[in-house]
């Protein structure tokens, strides 16, 4: 969608990456690095100035005592870091289950170890339903991915959806695998980290990263705070997978980790929340069924009234006829039909560019 919306000179509302800059701080102290020769492998799990950092964020945040030594990894992004945790835990034929719809990656990471992903409906502004979540689980699950705040879905769970989940984790012997790089991001309810809350500690694998926060979504800095009994393994994965997260780069995140208040981060979901308000109400102005996001940067917009297209024809023809890109939402569906009525927007861009977008779907609406 990048390249067609590139081809088409659309907005493009498509790929998750800010189009503004990040803070000089991390440019700055990344750039310092690359010229005090910071520029061999840090230690293959991480650089240990930001393995600090990230213990430190931790306790101060949320209370959670981390050994820098046993339970961080870090890793290339996100991404890297999921597909890292899947690959150290799962056995093939176990099954994973899955919030749908779904960041695009977790259902083939449980596939190449495999498994079998098993998919739990979890919509925009739908509450979560615990019984059908229940039903998922047997002996053969090995772990559920909780993602809060959600891509796509803007779903930012309740602490007792939470304890739902833990309770279901705890009675089946089954892992949580959460991706909380979203953590700052969120305009309703609090993130509360799965590994908080009671008995979860041992059980939860936490993932997160510098992308979202940071706006440095081209850094690739992940991270994973586990368990002492898996960390070994999923950093003998990491090994293989990447050796490690760029040495210069690791360096730049951990002085912005030591440095930046709190003051950044109330403000990074101020402006967030002006540019979800922004585009939320132009979209219904313009026709699209969608509610607004309690957290992340996406909104999945239901445009059934507009067009009676399929989502990837509807995003062509979006993009061509209309000037804005989008995802399809049979992107984030494990069978394409169920999302054929969607089609997501990202607005994690200038509040330039998205008046700029809302100018063009309001003259669609006309």
């Amino acid at each position: 969608m990048t390249r067609l919306a590139d081809e088409h000179h659309a907005i493009n509302l498509a790929q998750g990456f800010p189009n503004f800059p990040t803070p000089d701080l991390l440019k700055e102290a990344a750039a310092r690095a690359i010229r005090e020769d910071i520029n061999q492998y840090a230690i293959t799990w991480g650089a240990r100035r930001l393995r600090n950092a990230i213990a430190r964020k931790y306790q101060d945040w949320y209370g959670m005592t981390v050994n820098t030594e046993t339970e961080i990894t870090v890793t290339c992004g996100a991404t890297e870091a999921m597909a890292a945790v899947l690959l150290a835990l799962i056995n093939p034929g176990e099954e994973v289950i899955v919030f749908e719809p779904f960041y695009e990656n977790y259902g083939p990471d449980v596939i190449l170890c495999e498994g079998k992903p098993v998919f739990v409906p979890l919509l925009p502004g739908e509450p979560l339903d615990l019984d059908r979540l229940s039903r998922a689980f047997n002996k053969n699950t090995r772990a559920i991915i909780v993602n809060t705040p959600g891509n796509p879905s803007g779903r930012v769970l309740s602490r007792a959806e939470l304890n739902g989940i833990a309770d279901l984790c705890r009675t089946h012997d089954a892992w949580a695998v959460t991706d909380e790089i979203y953590e700052h991001i969120y305009y309703e309810g609090e993130h509360i980290p799965m590994a908080t809350l009671p008995g979860m500690r041992d059980r939860t694998i936490t993932i997160s990263g510098a992308s979202k926060t940071y706006s440095i979504t081209g850094w690739r800095i992940g991270t994973i705070i586990s368990p002492p009994g898996v960390t070994d393994a999923i950093r003998k994965v990491h090994d293989f997978l990447t050796v490690g997260a760029p040495a210069p780069l690791q360096e730049g995140l951990a002085v912005a980790m030591e440095t930046l208040g709190r003051d950044y981060y109330v403000n990074l979901t101020h402006e967030y929340r002006a540019r979800r308000d922004l585009l939320v109400g132009a979209l219904q102005k313009a026709g699209f069924r969608c509610r607004a996001p309690e957290g992340a940067y996406y909104i999945l917009a239901d445009f059934t009234a507009i067009r009676n297209l399929p989502a990837d024809e509807f995003a062509r023809w979006l993009t061509i006829e209309g000037g804005v890109a989008t995802v399809p939402g049979t992107s984030f569906f494990a069978d394409p039909a169920a999302g054929r009525n969607f089609t997501r927007f990202a607005f994690c861009k200038t509040q330039e560019m998205l008046h700029a977008a809302v100018e063009r779907l309001e003259r669609l609406a006309r």
